[in-house]
């Protein structure tokens, strides 16, 4: 596992794990690994939850190593791809597929659903998004700025 995370990365891992770890043996509840996956980046589905655990043979009510949660998390991180999920996004915001989504509708739904960002850093996301003139942003230009991301 070590060959496909970097030091880095699981130090962090292990940190967080460990906020979790509330009996101090190296262990967490597997109802709290949503909340942990989450609290690390990942963006798992309840139904991607339950596979981890199903891959594992751990059961919902029971605890699980540093081992078994760097396995999970690193399959968590190779499923999640999201480049391509902020691309439907947008291309959802772009009924007629021109390519451009208007700066201000994505703004409203940037400040005001799900995650909400504030206005800041809804400011710093576009501040190298190439808006145009008359205020619409080339969404797969955008795309390619976003990190390839932990998750």
């Amino acid at each position: 596992m070590a060959k496909f995370l970097s030091h880095d990365q699981i130090n962090e891992f292990k940190e967080c794990f460990s906020l979790y770890d509330k009996k101090r043996r190296g262990q967490i509840y597997a109802r709290d690994l949503l909340t942990v996956m989450r609290c690390l980046g990942c963006c798992p589905t309840l139904s991607e939850l339950d596979r981890h655990l199903l891959t594992h043979n751990i059961d919902k009510s029971a605890e699980l190593d540093f081992s078994t949660f760097l396995s999970m998390m690193h399959q968590q991180i190779r499923q999640e791809n999201p480049r391509a999920e902020i691309l439907e996004a947008m291309r959802m915001m772009d009924p007629k597929n021109q390519g451009f989504v208007p700066v201000s509708e994505l703004r409203t739904k940037l400040t005001g659903f799900g995650e909400r960002l504030t206005v800041q850093e809804v400011d710093e996301l576009l501040n190298d998004a190439g808006v145009t003139s008359d205020g619409r942003m080339d969404y797969e230009e955008f795309v390619k700025t976003v990190p390839a991301g932990r998750c």
